[in-house]
């Protein structure tokens, strides 16, 4: 991740930075970078930088991910990310996230496991039955602001459950996040971009707080 400083004052993401990434979808090369390295800096960077500025003063400092893509172990060798997230760390071991691509806008939040002792505590918390009520109830809740559940899952029952517990779908998570796709609507090149995330990490506190006091940082 970066240490980048924030840039100017937030105004929204014009359609030329989806654009950027329309090409480099197509062109996921060094030579289509370099060639329009400028349009990554004006388009996305420094929107980015000024939207988590904006959400600092309630959400706390956020990170960019770097562009480059990590090909050591992957198969797929394209050195370049096809969108720009940023990352603000909450109390607890989870956090917010916000992302634009091609596609356009994405933001949510949760929690990534980093090791087995936290998928370890989140599903005790949720067999222990006030916390698993209370995790069903908040999940549902995104789900009717239109927010989609994510995070790695076991097919399988976990060890140790019983394949018909109450909240197995939960169970069978060794993560937590949720995620509300926003696309490219007409206000995405407006300052109420900033409203519309602002809104959605607030909406993901309560999760962001159920996994501060049930499962904790890695």
């Amino acid at each position: 991740m970066s240490r980048d400083v924030p840039g100017s004052p937030f105004a929204g993401f014009q359609t030329e930075a989806l654009a950027f990434y329309l090409g480099l979808e197509a062109d996921n090369s060094r030579t289509y970078w370099t060639d329009h390295r400028d349009e990554w800096e004006r388009e996305v960077r420094e929107p980015m930088l000024g939207l988590v500025a904006a959400l600092a003063d309630e959400f706390g400092e956020a990170k960019l991910f770097r562009p480059n893509r990590d090909i050591r172990f992957s198969a797929d060798k394209s050195p370049y990310k096809t969108h720009q997230g940023a990352f603000a760390a909450a109390p607890g071991g989870a956090g917010y996230y916000v992302e634009i691509s091609a596609t356009g806008l994405r933001a949510g939040g949760g929690f990534r496991a980093h090791n087995p002792a936290q998928t370890a505590k989140m599903r005790a918390a949720v067999d222990a039955g006030p916390p698993g009520a209370e995790l069903e109830t908040l999940l549902e809740s995104l789900r009717r602001k239109r927010f989609e559940v994510l995070g790695e899952r076991v097919r399988t029952t976990p060890r140790g459950y019983a394949a018909d517990h109450p909240h197995i779908e939960l169970l069978r998570h060794k993560e937590l996040m949720v995620i509300r796709d926003f696309g490219d609507p007409t206000w995405l090149g407006t300052r109420r971009a900033l409203a519309r995330v602002r809104d959605t990490w607030r909406s993901v506190r309560p999760l962001n707080e159920w996994v501060a006091t049930h499962v904790g940082p890695a």
